[in-house]
């Protein structure tokens, strides 16, 4: 339900933006595109970095050919940092045709006409690419927070042995000392 609402939600902000986007030149627009453009372009390189400090083994495999070895452990977190990766790629795409098509169709003497309607479909691709780059940013944080709540995971159970085996020693000296 909450899915569908968000989905309605974002629905209606591209909606809006394309009717108000109409009046929008594309010379004001594209500075819009190229900022997405470096936006997912740092997402990419940063998560991609993860990706290469957190599995390089994986990554070896992948370049090499090759199964995983069992002592390896488990990669069900690749996909929290693969999903970023993925969508930044597809929004780069979109971005770097959208900069070779707009000159070309802004030249197509039949579109001339149709101006403000381009431009509001402009301003609404525009709009959910930022929204889908929001949702790409949310998820590359993900992979970060999995791995600080388990390097807490592991902080607190090492406190722990350490509380029993130091309460055990001191317990151990006391019989000693008795």
């Amino acid at each position: 339900m909450a899915k569908l609402f968000l989905w309605l939600i974002c629905t209606g902000l591209v909606a809006t933006a394309g009717y108000f986007g109409s009046k929008v030149p594309f010379s004001e627009q594209w500075p819009l595109f190229e900022a997405l453009r470096t936006t997912a372009s740092i997402i990419f390189a940063v998560v991609g970095a993860w990706f290469a400090i957190i599995y390089p083994e994986r990554l070896k495999l992948s370049f090499r050919g090759g199964k995983p070895s069992v002592e390896s452990g488990s990669d069900s977190g690749i996909h929290h940092l693969f999903t970023p990766i993925v969508h930044s790629t597809c929004i780069l795409s979109i971005v770097l045709v959208i900069g070779v098509a707009a000159p070309i169709l802004k030249r197509v003497e039949f579109l001339a006409e149709y101006t403000e309607i381009c431009r509001g479909l402009s301003f609404g691709i525009l709009t959910a690419l930022t929204l889908w780059q929001l949702l790409t940013v949310l998820y590359s944080l993900i992979a970060p927070d999995m791995l600080k709540t388990q390097a807490d995971h592991e902080d607190r159970q090492q406190k722990v042995v350490e509380n029993y085996t130091g309460g055990a020693r001191q317990v151990a000296r006391k019989k000693d000392d008795a």
